[in-house]
């Protein structure tokens, strides 16, 4: 067993060490311009990735199911795509607002946040999700459901701080 005076033993006034979430590392503890900076980078990726399948949902709406079309069902047809994804867009960001709430009532630790992190990551969970992909270009609600990806994702962004963050401060201040 160590001593008080071995630099083993803990002091009972010392931090725990910070732990390092997901995407933030250590950076979330002071958020200091090093977090900043890796929230909006996070941010840009995304906007970039989301900008180009936009674009090329455009292209296949634009395409050839569209084209055959006579003018008449084709501007009902525009009319009704554009509502849809009006309300998606909405949908998305209520659905990603009521989920980053509730994950605020019970915030993972940083050994949950690095799991949770580490699952979603998977192999299968991607090739299920291809899968669904697939359908959904097959299907005229391609437009309506990227509005709602881009609700989504801007809520996801533009929190003031994440579930995992809050579950790291509450976990520090307990250790």
């Amino acid at each position: 067993m160590a001593s008080r005076a071995s630099s083993d033993a803990p002091l009972s006034g010392s931090p725990a060490r910070i732990p390092s979430l997901p995407g933030l590392g250590t950076s979330w503890y002071e958020r200091g311009p090093r977090y900043w900076l890796r929230r909006v980078l996070s941010a840009a990726v995304w906007l970039a990735v989301l900008a180009f399948a936009c674009w090329v949902v455009v292209l296949l709406y634009l395409g050839e199911p569209r084209s055959d079309l006579p003018p008449t069902a084709r501007t009902v047809w525009d009319g009704v795509q554009i509502a849809a994804s009006c309300v998606a867009v909405v949908r998305g960001w209520v659905v990603q607002r009521r989920g980053h709430r509730r994950k605020l009532q019970d915030p993972p630790t940083p050994g949950q946040a690095a799991a949770a992190r580490r699952d979603q990551y998977r192999r299968t969970p991607g090739l299920v999700l291809a899968g669904r992909f697939a359908l959904l270009i097959a299907a005229p609600v391609l437009p309506a459901c990227m509005a709602f990806a881009v609700g989504w994702l801007t809520a996801a962004f533009t929190v003031r701080a994440y579930p995992s963050e809050l579950g790291a401060r509450r976990w520090l201040a307990a250790h």
